[in-house]
């Protein structure tokens, strides 16, 4: 989460939160509409300069204009429908239409490459003698420095208010800006030499374009598979409860995302077993609170693992447990151990590495190996997960 989103949060009032998504919906709906009229307004140009042209790169650039103010136009769409209310049967909003629209706009990237790809490869079959004329390249020219601008704009733009529909919009308009450049590159090239090279540009154009789509498309299907939250985020919002001097470690942050910036989660934090429920409740609630108004992330459960604090002999067995744990490979970390003394019985939760080729195997013969190690003593262990 960026810091620029992290201090627009941190605004003090109750309503700051909603303020930002606000604020981020009108960004996006006015970076969109000026991708709306831009591209319209080049694919009335170009359309004009290739049929004249005789040019099919030209056109087909033209039509991808198109393509692009029709995924400005979804995008507007998904961020209206992502920006209404929760209801009865969407108790956690509808922020996650952001995603279908992204992968909607990355569909239309893909299907313009697509297009581009059989058009170019049908004038290398049957090829046609383009007319440049000194018009012609001045426009294109000129459309070269207006979708640079416009796609640099609108991927920046997507970036800050972390919108992959707009990221997507403005990568394709990037690429829309190199096809025309090709197109002057093949003008440049036809006019000095007299060699046709613009149908097979329009060919590597096409499979770069293709490629960018798929990409798009991948990363939309993370998104809503539910991808790794990244690191920095993770490690703020940690910080953030271990800010308490009762809180030893803070684990198993899960966060769920509802769209973009926002997440709904739970956390598991370490505190001493001499703590009263009543100094319990409050820990959790302001928790919950800090990391509401500093990540804009809305806990929804606190869990609590007790820590041994009054037995020097428990702390011994704790530090005896965890070094044959630790010294296990594929081990990343363990957290949550509770000796319970009335049924000698040991709680902890095991990370292992993905990378290990049996996960299961390896928990289970650790299991065993500490039920050897410390006879008498029931192991209760879980296996948990690097979320």
């Amino acid at each position: 989460m960026s810091k620029e989103t992290n201090e627009q949060k941190t605004g003090g009032e109750p309503g700051s939160l909603a303020a930002v998504a606000e604020n981020r919906g009108r960004v996006i709906v006015r970076t969109s509409v000026i991708g709306i009229v831009a591209n319209l307004f080049l694919a009335g140009f170009k359309a004009a300069v290739g049929l004249l042209a005789n040019s099919i790169a030209v056109v087909l650039d033209a039509v991808n204009n198109l393509s692009d103010a029709l995924s400005s136009v979804v995008t507007i769409f998904g961020t209206w429908l992502a920006g209404k209310k929760p209801d009865k049967k969407h108790p956690l909003g509808h922020g996650r239409v952001e995603y279908l629209s992204a992968m909607v706009v990355a569909a239309l990237v893909l299907y313009a490459g697509v297009t581009s790809l059989v058009e170019s490869i049908k004038k290398i079959i049957e090829p046609e003698t383009a007319d440049y004329s000194a018009v012609s390249l001045v426009i294109i020219g000129a459309a070269v420095v207006v979708k640079l601008a416009l796609g640099l704009y609108v991927r920046k733009t997507g970036r800050r208010v972390h919108s992959g529909a707009l990221e997507a919009s403005g990568t394709d308009a990037l690429f829309d800006a190199v096809i025309s450049l090709s197109v002057l590159l093949a003008a440049g090239i036809y006019l000095i030499f007299g060699v046709s090279l613009e149908a097979y540009l329009g060919v590597v154009i096409a499979a770069l374009i293709i490629k960018s789509g798929i990409e798009m498309m991948l990363e939309t299907v993370d998104e809503l598979l539910g991808k790794r939250v990244d690191r920095e985020t993770v490690n703020a919002v940690k910080q953030t409860v271990c800010d308490r001097p009762e809180v030893s470690g803070a684990f198993d942050l899960i966060l769920h995302s509802y769209g973009p910036d926002k997440y709904f989660g739970s956390v598991h934090v370490e505190v001493p077993d001499t703590l009263t429920a009543d100094q319990i409740d409050q820990l959790e609630r302001s928790i919950a609170k800090d990391v509401l108004v500093r990540h804009g992330v809305i806990l929804t459960g606190v869990g609590i693992y007790s820590v041994n604090t009054r037995n020097d002999a428990v702390r011994d067995l704790r530090d005896r447990v965890l070094k044959v744990v630790h010294d296990r490979e594929g081990v990343l970390q363990t957290h949550g151990f509770y000796y319970d003394e009335a049924k000698n019985s040991v709680n902890l939760d095991v990370i292992f590495d993905f990378a290990l080729p049996d996960r299961q195997a390896a928990f289970q013969k650790l299991k065993e190996d500490l039920t050897a190690a410390f006879p008498g003593v029931t192991f209760w262990l879980a296996m948990d997960v690097d979320a």
